[in-house]
């Protein structure tokens, strides 16, 4: 087997997330593709380039080595792919790449730009992790990316990398079965989940660790599992566990949506771009878009439209209006 480019970009993905499954993600393969490609890069490089434990994958000694001979190769040749592009007018393009750590806004942002800009043909790429759709904007994969940051669990930001503060500090509501006893109260303690079992996506970067700290600071210890957020849906209906939810998400049967007391889990919500990268239109355009996107569905939320009314925290752009106003 000779090496390619291609392996060398998946030993580089590897090593930065230090996962094969997030790795995988990023590279829009399967996990059991990944793991059979690295296996054979180490038969052929003949030795082990990771060492692989329950919390995650670790460069050996060998592999601290071939991947310092590997990365500058890849740096070459994205370079190389984004100057070819540029000389052949593909920077000039039209079209704006959009990303997203999954939001109900986006539909209206999209809706939004086509109607702005309807030459943009927008187009959406989500994944669960909001590092690795920064990482895809660095390498000129995507334009534009809409992602949230946990408070307390930093984003790693690549250099060059501009971001703009959508909502500074987002409340995360609960997602609870509707026969729960705590499902009747307007705003939901945690004490009142001191015995269920908490849910969450360990591909959310930050997630896992917030839910963590939120449970810890409120003296609680109450099981946590892991999860994609699409089956912790079911298992909520199901009565089986609670899970954090954004505020805008929507009810289902069998499954009610309330705020925390205190709101002790926040994120941020950011956009982010290379500069000029969201030509022809402009960043401020796009942000536009995505302020009035997110405020539409912000107010058709009941749970959340309640909180703002609550809080006296208007979603954005309606600051400059002043109060919330009540309908």
């Amino acid at each position: 087997m000779e090496l390619e480019v291609r392996h060398l970009r998946a030993l580089c993905a590897i090593a930065d997330h230090g996962s094969v499954r997030k790795a995988a993600r990023q590279l829009g393969m399967t996990q059991p593709s990944l793991t059979t490609q690295l296996r054979r890069i180490e038969n052929a490089i003949g030795g082990e380039l990771f060492s692989r434990d329950p919390t995650g994958s670790t460069l050996t000694p060998l592999g601290r080595s071939v991947l310092s001979r590997a990365r500058p190769i890849v740096a070459e040749m994205n370079a190389l792919i984004a100057e070819a592009r540029t000389a052949a007018g593909r920077a000039a393009d039209a079209r704006l790449r959009i990303g997203s750590t999954g939001s109900r806004a986006v539909p209206g942002w999209l809706r939004r730009l086509r109607i702005r800009f309807p030459a943009a043909d927008p187009t959406i790429r989500t994944d669960a992790s909001p590092n690795t759709l920064l990482q895809m904007v660095a390498a000129h994969q995507l334009d534009v990316v809409f992602v949230h940051e946990v408070e307390g669990s930093p984003l790693r930001v690549p250099e060059g990398v501009e971001q703009r503060v959508l909502v500074a500090r987002e409340p995360q509501f609960v997602a609870l079965p509707e026969t729960h006893p705590a499902a009747r109260r307007p705003v939901v303690a945690l004490a009142d989940l001191a015995a269920d079992q908490w849910m969450v996506d360990p591909a959310v970067d930050g997630e896992a660790a917030g839910v963590r700290r939120m449970l810890a600071a409120a003296g609680l210890e109450p099981q946590v599992v892991y999860g994609d957020y699409l089956t912790a849906v079911d298992l909520v209906a199901a009565g089986e566990v609670v899970t954090p939810c954004q505020p805008t998400s929507r009810s289902r049967p069998g499954m009610t949506v309330r705020p925390l007391e205190g709101d002790p889990l926040t994120v941020r919500l950011l956009l982010a771009a290379r500069p000029g990268a969201a030509a022809p239109l402009g960043l401020d355009e796009v942000y536009e878009d995505l302020a009035a996107a997110y405020r539409e569905i912000a107010w058709a939320s009941p749970a959340y439209r309640e909180w703002l009314v609550r809080n006296d925290t208007p979603p954005p752009l309606l600051q400059a209006r002043g109060r919330v106003p009540v309908a």
